[in-house]
């Protein structure tokens, strides 16, 4: 790989910042540094985050704890089987004082809208997040509403339960930038859990958190990725990752160029929490798996041999020459 002759870029306040509410999350949250660090990259990235885990692994109040300490609007939508699109997006109003048609917003207008079990409501309700996750805009009754600048969907989704879930299809799925795996804590981190609910230290009241940083920090960090020099054998490196999953034996279905897109914008976010503005092939290797994995469908003989997608990532990884 070249290096880059071009003038550094001065990360210094916000790495600063970033490692500030990483200590605030840490306070709150236990362990799942590596999530933490996923979802700070999807958020810095503009991309839309999909979290999987069993129930009670903190899913839910990561997305707030986050929301509150980047100074965000904050939303969140319980799906249900009976949740009807207009629920979500809104609807128009007939107001009788004007005689005209009002536009009630639905709880979908914020800056971070968590999306609790998204998997439970029917597909005409999860079509409905379909132009709002890819456009940034909601269209109703032929009227479009735009989104803010910083507008970003966590939504989480439950693994092993099955009953009144509708699975979503791989056309939304490609629409989150990252799936991102919540697992089981270890056991020094589940004895430092009971051991904050047994001094009564752990509940925390999230409306007392401050902000650390504000909308505007985090949009002018956003813009920053444009400055991340990537050299062209690293983006040689992406496109190869990628075309592996089309060519391999294991997978029905390979990752399209939205993916390709997705790595190299993540790779750069992460690189920029490190308080790097240049690129090097871990930042690429940290986040492939999350944003590939939902990507791909493996075939049924790797299915019955018990490949799963992030093996089967790891395993494409594997092949690819990495630059040196």
């Amino acid at each position: 790989m070249q290096e880059t002759n071009e003038p550094r870029t001065d990360l210094t306040r916000f790495t600063e910042r970033i490692d500030e509410l990483r200590t605030h999350i840490g306070q709150v949250i236990v362990g799942q540094t590596e999530v933490v660090d996923l979802l700070l990259t999807a958020i810095l990235a503009n991309g839309h985050v999909l979290i999987e885990g069993v129930p009670g692994v903190a899913k839910t109040l990561m997305a707030r704890l986050l929301a509150r300490l980047i100074d965000a609007r904050f939303s969140r939508v319980q799906f249900t089987p009976d949740l009807m699109p207009s629920d979500v997006l809104g609807t128009n109003v007939f107001n009788m004082q004007t005689s005209q048609f009002d536009f009630h917003a639905g709880p979908v207008f914020a800056d971070i809208v968590l999306v609790d079990e998204i998997n439970r409501a029917p597909a005409k309700t999860q079509a409905a997040l379909f132009e709002v996750m890819e456009e940034r805009q909601v269209t109703v009754d032929g009227t479009t509403h735009a989104m803010g600048p910083l507008y970003t969907i966590m939504a989480t989704q439950n693994p092993v339960e099955q009953e009144g879930t509708y699975k979503l299809p791989e056309a939304q799925t490609d629409r989150f930038m990252m799936k991102i795996v919540v697992g089981y804590p270890t056991l020094d981190e589940e004895v430092e859990i009971l051991n904050r609910h047994h001094q009564e230290t752990f509940t925390m009241n999230l409306d007392q958190v401050k902000p650390v940083l504000t909308r505007d920090d985090l949009l002018e960090l956003r813009a920053m990725l444009k400055q991340v020099f990537v050299d062209p054998a690293l983006l040689r490196y992406i496109a190869s990752i990628v075309l592996q999953t089309r060519q391999s034996k294991v997978l029905f279905l390979g990752a399209s160029p939205r993916a390709s897109v997705a790595l190299l914008q993540a790779s750069k976010a992460y690189a920029l929490l490190q308080g790097r503005d240049f690129l090097i092939p871990e930042d690429v290797r940290f986040v492939a798996p999350s944003v590939l994995q939902h990507r791909i469908i493996l075939t049924a003989e790797a299915e019955m041999e018990g490949m799963t997608p992030q093996k089967a990532v790891a395993r494409l990884l594997d092949k690819v020459e990495v630059p040196k």
